[in-house]
Order: structure tokens, then C-alpha cells, then sequence
């Protein structure tokens, strides 16, 4: 059950039993899309609204996505190909504030996690799909995230993102910006 967390920052996230949901993606290549491991191959992509957990397989996930989808002030998107849709390889939720998008969750597919994974790319494409989305809000690309401490110096070598208090990151609009317009053209 989630049950609101507040402090001086940001009064308006949401935690799971008191505390705070860290992010853990590691961001293995910026790409222009995903991009096959092996053979290098780039697929067009497209995110989709999920509405529903019916074809969410549980087992593929460490987070609890229906949970997720329970939340009306979170929205959840999958990450696709044009040329197999039915084929999930990432998940984030996101959440609009009130001068910023919150990334809840974000979650690679387990085919593409670790050392055998088989698309790079995915976290990166769905990290700028929450920077586009702030800057379509009006929010010029502002998105924040809580981080695991050991991430921290990843995101901001990767991403640009940059430490706003303790754990709690975001990317600015210049990142922002340099992310959506490598993933969308």
C-alpha cells in the first residue's frame, strides 16, 4: 500500500511503506533508439500508455507494475518496437508535478538486463520519453528521480543528471533537451 511521504522538497510523491522507491537502471549505451546487442541492428521504437497488467507476464518483473497502474497520479508506459509490439522491453512510471515529471519506476525487460542482455539503449529511450513528456507539460524537461547511492555518479556522467538533495536527482533542460532529440527525431 502506498501512504505519502513528505518532506521540505517535495510534498507531492508517493512511497511503498514509508520509503522511498530508489531507481536502479543502468544506462549501458545512449543510442538513437534500441539497439540489438549482438548485431548492432537499431529498431524504431514507440511508447505505449498501459492501462492495464493483463499482458504484463509478472514473472518478467521485479517491480509490481499493477500496483503502478492502481495509482491515478502515475502514469505507465511501455517501450516497444514498430515491427513487434507485443514485445515489451522497458517500463517506466511516471508522474506530473507541479513544475516537474517525477520517474516513479523505471525497469529494463529481464531479457535486456545484465551482461546477456540481448537490446542496449532501452533505460536511456525511456528516460528521455520522461524528458520529452516534462517538456510537453511545460516543465522545460525537468525530471526528477530518487537514486540508489551507488548510481548516483553513473546517472551524472551518463545523463547529466544532477544531485538536488542527498538521493534525489534530476535532469536539467539542457540534458533534457540533448536526450529527446537523440531518441526522437
Amino acid at each position: 500500500m502506498y501512504i505519502a511521504c513528505c518532506d521540505a522538497l517535495d510534498k507531492s510523491y508517493l512511497c511503498l511503506n514509508n520509503t522511498l522507491q530508489m531507481l536502479d537502471f543502468e544506462i549501458d549505451k545512449l543510442t538513437n533508439s534500441i539497439e540489438h546487442a549482438l548485431t548492432n541492428q537499431v529498431f524504431q521504437t514507440q511508447l505505449v500508455r498501459v492501462l492495464s497488467d493483463a499482458r504484463l507476464n509478472k514473472k518478467n518483473w521485479v517491480f509490481d507494475w499493477k500496483l503502478e497502474l492502481s495509482d491515478p497520479a502515475r502514469r505507465v508506459y511501455k517501450l516497444v518496437t514498430v515491427a513487434e509490439p507485443n514485445l515489451v522491453h522497458g517500463l517506466i512510471s511516471i508522474g506530473f508535478n507541479e513544475d516537474h515529471v517525477y520517474m516513479h519506476l523505471l525497469e529494463n525487460a529481464a531479457f535486456n538486463k545484465g551482461h546477456s542482455k540481448l537490446y542496449r539503449g532501452v533505460a536511456g529511450n525511456l528516460v528521455a520519453f520522461a524528458c520529452k513528456s516534462s517538456f510537453e507539460h511545460g516543465f522545460d524537461g525537468i525530471v526528477v528521480f530518487e537514486s540508489k547511492t551507488s548510481l548516483i555518479d553513473h546517472y551524472k556522467q551518463t545523463m547529466g543528471a544532477k544531485v538536488l538533495a542527498r538521493n534525489r536527482l534530476f535532469i536539467d533542460t539542457l540534458e533534457a533537451s540533448m536526450l529527446v532529440k537523440r531518441y526522437f527525431k
